[in-house]
């Protein structure tokens, strides 16, 4: 994958004052997993992506980086 931003998922957890450790607990996947995701490195699948908007309290949406230009 290239070294493009595809997900918040990382500013959305210092957002909220939380950890990976916390995120891999709630949605129940190795730290590693949770890990890759901040860095972009991979994405989660859609149906992760609304496990982890909500245990973070938030919509989907916010968990992704938009690209269209206003």
């Amino acid at each position: 994958m290239s070294d493009k931003v595809f997900n918040r998922i990382k500013a959305v957890l210092a957002e909220k004052g939380r950890a990976n450790k916390w995120l891999a607990v709630a949605v129940d996947v190795n730290i590693n997993t949770v890990s890759k995701w901040c860095t972009n490195k991979i994405q989660p699948s859609v149906e992760t992506l609304f496990e982890i908007a909500e245990a973070l309290d938030v919509e989907a949406r916010e968990l992704l980086v938009t690209r269209k230009k206003s």
